[in-house]
């Protein structure tokens, strides 16, 4: 066998691979989508998914022409939701800064609430 033929044999078994990483790409994306699209009812979700599995590239690009819209909406919404509920965790384990907290133990210490010991030993904390 020549090098050009191997070599051509070679880029056909890439470009298979291509295609079927792709599909299953799209496979994970239209079954991720089934399940979080909360108005279609169990029993189409079920069709769906039996359809995927033996008419597996006809369903796929039915699914993605007839419930691309939607599928791009709830995606996004789901984005949406995790990039809020993220900055949410982190306001929440950030706190505050250290002079925000030095302000607030010499605010207490100006109103009497606490001595000047345990404004320095919140000083302290805070800056370490």
């Amino acid at each position: 066998m020549s090098f050009w033929g191997s070599f051509w044999d070679i880029i056909a078994w890439f470009f298979l691979a291509f295609i079927f990483i792709s599909y299953l790409f799209a496979l994970f994306a239209i079954v991720a989508d089934l399940f979080r699209d909360h108005k279609l009812n169990g029993w189409w979700k079920a069709l769906w998914i039996i359809l995927l599995i033996f008419v597996p590239i006809l369903t796929a690009l039915v699914y993605v022409i007839a419930r691309g819209t939607g599928m791009a909406e709830r995606s996004n919404a789901e984005a949406a939701n995790a990039r809020s509920a993220a900055d949410a965790y982190i306001q929440q384990v950030a706190g505050s800064s250290p002079s925000d907290e030095i302000a607030k133990a010499k605010a207490l210490l100006d109103a009497g609430t606490i001595t000047a010991q345990e404004y320095n030993t919140i000083k302290a904390k805070a800056l370490s």
